[in-house]
């Protein structure tokens, strides 16, 4: 799967960005607010990448911040929302007010937002409620600056662990004096989750 895309971006639109890797054009499914962070069109540009596969299509969802393709991911947990309607959710209101809405629900405010009516907004705050961060309350995942440790996370998710402790595992492995390379991070991280 493809979960990461740096490359030149040769075009953007308000839903829909065009990045060339290794001369191949990608076709990628934009925010508005990841639109408006964009650089220009011959930039370079870095965007973590949510792959969904169809039996009659593999489409590609870019954003610039990762906290906007987690806050993504949860969209598609609830029942009735795919990643179209996910896109324009995101499209539609700030993150961090929509995190607010939900966690208050504000379905008032949830409603405003076009393909958003009353049921879809309530099953977002049965279902969502709970699993977003509080306002203010930052995430750990945030803090993932780079690229090595945000594959030591997803080694360990791919090991089973949640991803709660797997970041809690990383950060206590991250104040350790060796050298921060993928091996070291990840032995740390493995040796802090075993205790």
């Amino acid at each position: 799967m493809i979960a990461h895309l740096r490359g030149t971006l040769l075009a953007k639109h308000p839903n829909q960005a065009i990045v060339e890797t290794h001369g191949v054009g990608y076709d990628v499914a934009i925010s508005v607010p990841t639109f408006s962070e964009m650089p220009a069109p011959g930039a370079e540009v870095s965007l973590h990448i949510h792959t969904h596969v169809r039996e009659d299509a593999l489409s590609l969802y870019g954003f610039l911040r990762l906290a906007e393709k987690k806050l993504f991911e949860k969209l598609l947990t609830v029942s009735g929302i795919g990643p179209t309607l996910a896109i324009k959710i995101l499209s539609g209101m700030p993150a961090d007010d929509m995190i607010a809405a939900i966690r208050g629900g504000d379905l008032a405010r949830l409603t405003r937002i076009p393909g958003i009516g009353r049921k879809t907004a309530e099953r977002m705050v049965l279902e969502l409620r709970d699993k977003l961060p509080a306002p203010g309350a930052s995430e750990v995942s945030p803090s993932l600056a780079t690229p090595v440790e945000e594959d030591v996370v997803s080694a360990l998710l791919n090991l089973g662990y949640q991803r709660a402790p797997a970041e809690r595992a990383l950060l206590a492995a991250r104040s350790g004096q060796g050298p921060q390379t993928f091996d070291v991070l990840f032995r740390e991280a493995l040796g802090a989750l075993s205790k």
